[in-house]
C-alpha cells in the first residue's frame, strides 16, 4: 500500500539522517542557503535518502526541497509531468536549530497538477498525519474531520504568516487581529499549523509565500479532513500554480469570514 510505504519511507529517512541531529548540530551542520535562508546536513541527509525511494515506488521527477534550491528548473515537473514527488525533507528547519519540537518531514504526489496523496510526519511528537484524494484525512491510523468554525470573528483563533507580506499586507493583519479572539505569528512550520486547524486548535491560517512542498502536504490534508485551502480569490488550492497567497479555514463560512479582514 504505497500510504505505508511512504510512511515507512519518511520515518526510516528521519530516524537516520534528522533525529540523532536534534539538539547536536555542529555549526559546521548549517548553512545559509539564501538570505535569510538556512539549511543543515540533516536536510540534505534525509533528502538523498528519501528521494530514491519514492522513485522506486512511483517513477517520477522528486522536486525536492534541496535538489531545486540548487536546480530551480525541476519545479516544472509539476506541471509538465503526468506525476511528480514533491519533497520537504526538514520542514521548520529553523525551528530544528533552535532545538524546539515544530518540525517535520513532508511528502506529497502529484497527479496532472493536482495532489493526490500526502505525508507529514512529525518524530519530536510521534505523529503521523496522512491524506489521500477522496480517502480522507488521518492521524496515527485514526480518522479526523474538522468541525465548521463560527462565522463570528470574536469567536476565532488564527495564524498569519506574514513574514513575505508587503508593509501594506501586514499593517492590514495588524490592524484585523483585535477582531479575532487570537491571532499569533503562528509555528513557523507548515507541517505544524495545518494540522493544528484540522486538530481544532486553530480556525485559520494565512500563508503568503507558498512553495508547493511546504503546502501540498498540508492543503489535501485539511480539504480531506472537511477544512478549505484557497488561494484570495477563492480558488482552490494546486502545487502547480504559483500564486502568492493561501487561506485556509474551517469550513467555507469562516474562510468567508476571515478573507475580507486578512486580505482586504
Amino acid at each position: 500500500m504505497l500510504i505505508d510505504a511512504v510512511t515507512d519511507i519518511l520515518l526510516e529517512a528521519a530516524d537516520a539522517a534528522i533525529v540523532p541531529r536534534f539538539r547536536a548540530l555542529a555549526a559546521a551542520d548549517i548553512a545559509e542557503k539564501s538570505p535569510g535562508e538556512i539549511v543543515t546536513v540533516a536536510d540534505r541527509d534525509a533528502e538523498d535518502l528519501i528521494t530514491p525511494r519514492l522513485k522506486a515506488l512511483v517513477d517520477a521527477p522528486v522536486v525536492g526541497e534541496e535538489a531545486t534550491a540548487a536546480n530551480p528548473g525541476l519545479v516544472s515537473a509539476l506541471w509538465e509531468a503526468p506525476a511528480a514527488w514533491l519533497v520537504d525533507p526538514l520542514d521548520g528547519t529553523a525551528n530544528f536549530v533552535a532545538g524546539r519540537p515544530e518540525w517535520a518531514v513532508m511528502a506529497a504526489l502529484v497527479r496532472a497538477g493536482q495532489t493526490v496523496a500526502a505525508w507529514i510526519v512529525r518524530p519530536a511528537d510521534d505523529r503521523v498525519y496522512v491524506a489521500e484524494s477522496g480517502g480522507g484525512a488521518w492521524r496515527n491510523g485514526v480518522r479526523i474531520r474538522r468541525a465548521p468554525a463560527p462565522a463570528d470573528p470574536a469567536a476565532l483563533r488564527g495564524a498569519a504568516h506574514t513574514r513575505f507580506l508587503d508593509a501594506a499586507g501586514r499593517a492590514r493583519v495588524q490592524a484585523a487581529a483585535p477582531r479575532f479572539a487570537e491571532l499569533g505569528p503562528g509555528a513557523s512550520c507548515a507541517g505544524v499549523d495545518y494540522p493544528r486547524l484540522l486538530e481544532g486548535g486553530l480556525d485559520f491560517v494565512l500563508f503568503w509565500r507558498t512553495l508547493p512542498w511546504d503546502h501540498a502536504p498540508g492543503a489535501l490534508l485539511l480539504t480531506e479532513g472537511g477544512a478549505v485551502a484557497r488561494r484570495p480569490d477563492g480558488t482552490g488550492y494546486s502545487p502547480a500554480d504559483d500564486q502568492a497567497g493561501l487561506l485556509s479555514a474551517a469550513g467555507d463560512r469562516c474562510w468567508q469570514t476571515v478573507r475580507p479582514l486578512l486580505l482586504g
